[in-house]
């Protein structure tokens, strides 16, 4: 017997013996795992966990920053959480710094200091997050006050002052913070702003600071604050909705660079004279993809930027001053992670990410031409010539738009294989081809084919495209899905009687609403922290995203609105719903509150529907310790071996 045929006689025997009498019946099967509450979910056997075991013990490199002495901060997992690591040269030791039981959500170096950095962390995925300063030895001090969210802390360019935003529970209004590092009684407000704000960059003599506002993914204004008053003023005011993006200050503190959209359907990148608001668009006029992000070195020289070509990052570098080309690093095909200049401007850290590989972080040799691999991260044992490499697709939906898609498939396919369609969140992100473990073991040892599109409202492809899913057009986003299982249908390797829709956060609610609609065209639903009423969301997330995501979905206070909220929320749709549904949740979720989960998974239970439920007592938005994702990917797998017939 193969492996793959053992797989599956396991998984199938143990649905059988663990939940055959709950399936079809209003009773649920209740267990604990660790942290885990589960309902109808079986144990995993020993063939699905090994076979899982060896795609989850895959790790990344991911670049936090350079160190004032030229050595880098990464962060990567040894144990259960992504911990805050030190590399001293390219394909030296990874010397751990941190020890929690929390993840490190980000660093930042004090420049001029010893080596001394800024970490954030929150507990049990609530994202209130904390900053801690410390150094490569010693304990650690906390920056910040419990019970607030911190983000963005940025350091002047001689470290001497250390500047973020903060916004405290049931508050949608940040406030700009400032400290002189180790002197926590100097901690004060600069600035109590309004709705969602940040600081981008200091000057050089540390009295203005360049101030960034959300107010969505389409929309936002810059600012220049006073250090000293704390009066601000915008910069480059128009009636125009602007997405802006980064920000730094160029030498002589006379104008900044920036990315924005005004004028063009893309994000470019932008210099704009601070006394004037004239601006030079510094990125080729032709170009039709987003810059994705940018750095300028230290001493001012050298500019690199990173162009998003359809999901695959392009890197530029060119001489700032004479605005010619300079060398150009030769990359993989991959996704962009971090884009840094060393404190000396001599090299360019680049982190990348591919279909085939983990993170990790190289840096480039600007004068030289060189390109040197600082970090290797382990693949968790699996050949990566083996991966499957996914493919783009173009689906032309209801209304003729053409809608990208990424297709993961198979080494060999016999026959028709399943599928699993999984969708994004955001839904102002999108789908790229990164490094994906879950992906690659549902091709090699599943033989299920993975289709990732970029429906209407991702990101990536133009202003014009993100918007058209906002506000009543919400369920053209989810007809684009309708359309990739016509399809689906067409493919004479695809079977159109197994197809599963899988995804997270806003992609949950595409899930949800998916079942809702194309109920009989589909096997089953995995529902990971998805919205499920657009009205109890809106009502019961975080302060400080409800207005941003109203601007997004629309605002539940008006009754117009409110009338679309309760035709579309698929928690008013369960009687469409017949096919099996797996939510999973977090009970720390700040954005999408775990009781999303609760009442789909109560109100299809009680109209006889099946519904399996996984419950994390210290997880957030996604599971981010390394006990809970494995749990979940090997309940996945027992879900997908059941619908799929396998």
């Amino acid at each position: 017997m193969d492996r793959r045929r053992l797989l599956f006689t396991a998984a199938a025997g143990a649905f059988t013996l663990a939940t055959a009498a709950t399936a079809a019946s209003a009773d649920v099967v209740r267990r604990t795992q660790g942290s885990l509450s589960l309902e109808n979910v079986p144990e995993t056997p020993p063939a699905v966990r090994e076979a899982i075991r060896r795609y989850q013990n895959a790790r990344s490199a991911n670049f936090q920053d350079w160190l004032p002495d030229g050595s880098m901060l990464i962060t990567t997992r040894f144990g259960s959480t992504s911990q805050l690591h030190h590399v001293a040269g390219p394909g030296q030791e990874r010397f751990q710094l941190t020890f929690f039981d929390e993840p490190i959500a980000g660093a930042a170096a004090q420049p001029g200091s010893d080596n001394r950095y800024l970490f954030t962390r929150d507990v049990g995925g609530g994202e209130y997050f904390q900053g801690f300063m410390a150094g490569l030895t010693g304990p650690e001090t906390v920056v910040t006050e419990p019970n607030t969210r911190n983000q963005s802390f940025i350091f002047s360019r001689d470290g001497a002052l250390l500047l973020w935003s903060r916004v405290t529970p049931g508050s949608g209004d940040y406030d700009i913070m400032a400290m002189a590092p180790g002197q926590p009684a100097s901690r004060r407000v600069v600035w109590k702003g309004t709705g969602a704000v940040q600081p981008l960059a200091i000057s050089d003599d540390k009295t203005r600071v360049l101030v960034q506002r959300d107010i969505s993914a389409t929309s936002g204004g810059l600012f220049l604050l006073d250090y000293a008053s704390g009066q601000v003023k915008p910069i480059n005011p128009s009636a125009e909705e602007i997405a802006y993006g980064g920000g730094v200050f160029a030498p002589g503190g006379q104008s900044i660079l920036v990315l924005d959209d005004e004028g063009s359907d893309f994000k470019r990148l932008v210099q704009i004279d601070l006394a004037t608001n004239a601006k030079t668009v510094l990125t080729p006029p032709d170009l039709k993809w987003d810059v994705e992000t940018f750095d300028l070195s230290p001493d001012g020289r050298v500019l690199a930027y990173a162009v998003n070509e359809g999901g695959q990052s392009k890197v530029v570098v060119r001489d700032f001053r004479t605005k010619r080309a300079l060398p150009q690093p030769s990359l993989p095909v991959g996704v962009l992670g971090a884009l840094k200049f060393s404190p000396d401007s001599k090299s360019l850290a680049i982190g990348l990410n591919t279909a085939t590989a983990p993170g990790d972080v190289w840096a480039w040799d600007v004068a030289g031409g060189r390109l040197t691999r600082w970090t290797t991260s382990e693949s968790g044992g699996l050949d990566p010539k083996a991966l499957a490499e996914p493919t783009l697709t173009k689906v032309r939906s209801f209304d003729g738009l053409e809608v990208p898609a990424w297709v993961y498939r198979p080494g060999k396919i016999k026959g028709r294989a399943p599928v699993i369609i999984d969708i994004h969140g955001g839904p102002e992100s999108q789908d790229r081809p990164f490094f994906n473990s879950r992906r690659q073991y549902w091709a090699a040892e599943l033989g299920i084919v993975t289709i990732a599109p970029n429906v209407r409202g991702s990101d990536g492809y133009g202003k014009a495209y993100l918007k058209l899913d906002n506000g009543p057009k919400r369920q053209d986003s989810v007809r684009d899905i309708g359309a990739l299982l016509d399809w689906i249908a067409a493919q004479p390797d695809l079977d159109p009687k197994r197809v599963v829709v899988y995804g997270g956060s806003y992609g949950g609610f595409m899930v949800l609403a998916c079942l809702a609609l194309y109920n009989d065209r589909l096997a089953g639903a995995v529902d990971i922290v998805g919205i499920s009423s657009f009205t109890t969301f809106l009502t019961n997330t975080e302060g400080y995203r409800r207005d941003l995501r109203r601007v997004e979905y629309g605002d539940e206070r008006d009754p117009a609105m409110k009338a679309i909220f309760d035709q579309i929320s698929p928690l008013n749709l369960t009687d469409k719903m017949t096919k099996p549904l797996f939510v999973i949740a977090g009970k720390n979720d700040p954005r999408v509150p775990w009781t999303e989960g609760q009442q789909m998974v109560e109100k299809l239970r009680a109209k006889g529907g099946e519904a399996w439920f996984m419950l994390a007592a210290d997880e957030g938005h996604g599971f981010r310790k390394k006990q809970n994702v494995d749990a979940q990917r090997e309940a996945e797998t027992m879900f997908l071996s059941k619908v799929f017939g396998l």
